[in-house]
């Protein structure tokens, strides 16, 4: 049994008189707990509260499937006040790091002695109050990276093809440069008349200019590859079948080739087919070094897109254009939009631009959308509309998901709410929009749900926004 002078180890208790703590020694629980056992888990109900009276318990929270230590705590010490005061889920999993001696006191008796002494009341408040801003501290820094990973994620999924297409062009085109100059120095040396060679020449600009504007029916391409690729085999071409789509894409034709080869059908050497074989090399050549310039170009793109969407260079505060951080926040998530979501954009294009905190501003179309589209689950319409009303600008965010049931919709912006499996959701995204929206941009943020559709409108005022 626990005994006063025990009880008196715990700062908490010297709050109370004497027979108070009689009282509360009459009335716990004993709970021993060998090292490695779990004394509440995260997720959780309430149960009462825990005095450590020997040993030691660690603080651990589940975050993407892995257990996070928060800290611990050692006897003497209590613990357990924060759910039974809030009537949410524990919020952590309590595990014993030693092997550890506690009692537990019921709820409403630690409710009691709330009621009942008023300095004991502030005690339990100062230290729950402290708890709660380490753990939000900790989840807000695991809600950054979590946010850091996205856009990662996102980023080098984005970056991912464009980069291949340049490595796989640098790499292709070396060897090919290589093949091309030796053909150069062969025909040179057979001193062929100016004449005949610009024909060669001619053809081989046509054609790069058919290539760099995309100037061929893709409808008719393949069956003009395959007349090509009669026409070389005919001709005697070896590896016919890699010469007939450069050559197609470089919109050649079979009279041209007659025209080009009649001079070199008799000539024993590599000749009678090399300047075929040059001109398809040459249009493979460009249209690597097209391919690798298009994915160059997606990648600045894509730099731009981040450096734009984190507003890296610029003050705390900027003239923003909401289009544009939309467009660069749907950037960083097409990985996950391509498969089955249809982002529809209704745009006021007279909206006028504001002044916000860019990158901040960002983070709440980031929350947003991520929600939208885990609401989804890969299939479904995601819209995004902005208009004017009156001196502010509306953003809503409406989903094609299942909805937010009725009873927590009044919830869905506290701290640590979250409707996502225990490990999987902080709580922390849409109280961190909240936050952004009404104390930094002085808005609006109001919610509509139904099964189907799920609209978050968000309202900012174009006045000066609040320094502080």
């Amino acid at each position: 049994m626990l005994c006063v002078e025990d009880l008196s180890k715990l700062a908490l208790f010297q709050y109370l008189p004497l027979s108070r703590l009689h009282w509360v020694c009459e009335r716990v629980q004993k709970v021993e707990l060998a090292a490695g056992a779990t004394l509440v888990q995260e997720g959780d109900p309430a149960r009462g509260l825990f005095l450590l009276i020997a040993g030691e318990i660690g603080i651990t929270r589940l975050s993407e499937g892995v257990d996070i230590p928060l800290g611990q705590h050692k006897a003497p010490e209590f613990l357990g006040e924060v759910p039974i005061l809030t009537d949410e889920p524990i919020l952590v999993t309590l595990r014993a790091l030693t092997d550890c001696l506690t009692y537990e006191l019921a709820g409403d008796d630690f409710r009691t002695l709330l009621h009942e002494c008023r300095d004991f009341e502030r005690a339990v408040f100062r230290v729950m109050a402290r708890r709660l801003r380490g753990v939000e501290s900790f989840v807000r820094g695991r809600e950054k990276m979590a946010a850091l990973g996205t856009l990662a994620a996102g980023l080098a999924h984005e970056l991912n093809n464009p980069a291949t297409a340049v490595v796989q062009a640098l790499r292709d085109v070396i060897p090919a440069l290589a093949e091309l100059q030796r053909m150069n120095l062969v025909y040179g040396q057979r001193q062929v008349e100016a004449a005949h060679t610009q024909q060669w020449l001619q053809v081989r600009d046509a054609g790069y200019e058919t290539i760099l504007h995309d100037r061929l029916d893709l409808a008719i391409l393949s069956e003009h590859e395959e007349e090509l690729l009669e026409w070389l085999e005919t001709y005697g071409v070896a590896k016919a079948w890699n010469l007939a789509a450069p050559l197609a894409s470089g919109g050649v034709t079979i009279e041209t080739l007659d025209n080009l080869t009649t001079r070199w059908q008799a000539d024993p050497t590599e000749l009678r087919d090399m300047g075929v074989r040059w001109l398809a090399l040459s249009f493979d050549v460009m249209s690597m070094l097209k391919s690798g310039l298009h994915g160059a170009e997606r990648i600045t793109a894509l730099v731009q897109s981040m450096k734009a969407y984190s507003y890296l260079d610029q003050g705390v505060q900027q003239v923003v254009d909401v289009h544009q951080g939309l467009e660069d926040t749907l950037q960083i998530f097409s990985h996950r939009l391509k498969p089955g979501i249809e982002v529809q954009r209704c745009y006021d294009r007279d909206l006028p631009q504001l002044k916000a905190y860019g990158s901040e501003l960002n983070q709440v179309w980031t929350h947003l959308i991520e929600n939208a589209i885990d609401a989804m689950e890969g299939n479904g319409r995601l819209k995004i509309t902005t208009t004017r009303t009156g001196h502010s600008v509306c953003v809503a965010i409406t989903d094609s998901g299942r909805g937010i049931p009725p009873e927590i919709q009044s919830r869905i912006f506290e701290s640590f709410f979250t409707t996502k499996p225990v490990g999987e959701g902080t709580g922390l995204g849409l109280d961190i929009v909240r936050r952004i929206v009404e104390n930094r941009h002085r808005g609006t943020i109001a919610l509509e749900s139904q099964p189907g559709e799920t609209r978050f409108s968000v309202q900012l005022p174009l006045a000066t926004l609040n320094t502080t």
